[in-house]
């Protein structure tokens, strides 16, 4: 995927279609100074603006190869253009999510782009590990990344309410030792 081709496209067009958007996923990890690899763009979207998704994604000849009320998927034949994922923001907690995303410089200026904040991106990679066990060593180790690059800067109150909803707090109490500078 050719990702600053892709999304000074997709940026434009979300800015010209007010849709309400962050970055997430292993690629917002970059963009917070946290390296990993990915092969693919995931986006926090508003639901209302589906619609809106479908009409961009169309114009850039994405194939929706999967979509539900909380996500969907397009792949796009042509190498560049790879796979972009979305997640369906409609509950308070997802479009809280959005509210607190911040806009951050990409590529060297050239794009500004919103992205969500560590803490955000800490909880939906706790949800997809509940959702999904078989991702947990990934998702685990991503949200340790995250904790260890942040360590004193992240809200852990935040972190805590989503360990908290998922009945994961041992996991959060050994995380919070660890990065959280608690003595």
């Amino acid at each position: 995927m050719d990702f600053k081709k892709v999304l000074k496209l997709l940026i434009e067009d979300f800015n010209k279609e007010e849709i309400n958007y962050a970055l997430m996923g292993g690629f917002a990890m970059g963009v917070l100074g946290i390296m990993r690899a990915t092969m693919d763009l995931d986006f926090l979207i508003d639901y209302n603006h589906l619609p809106r998704i479908r009409k961009i994604m169309k114009k850039y000849n994405y194939n929706c190869v999967y979509e539900s009320k909380n996500v969907s998927q397009y792949v796009s034949d042509v190498k560049i253009f790879g796979e972009i994922d979305y997640l369906h923001a409609f509950r308070e907690i997802s479009i809280s999510m959005l509210k607190r995303s911040k806009e951050m410089p990409l590529f060297k200026g050239e794009i500004k782009i919103k992205v969500l904040l560590p803490e955000d991106i800490i909880g939906l990679k706790l949800q997809a590990l509940v959702n999904n066990p078989e991702r947990e060593n990934q998702e685990t180790a991503d949200i340790e990344r995250i904790a260890n690059f942040y360590k004193d800067r992240l809200r852990w109150d935040l972190i805590k309410e989503y360990f908290d909803l998922f009945d994961k707090e041992e996991e959060y109490a050994r995380l919070r030792k660890r990065y959280g500078q608690i003595n």
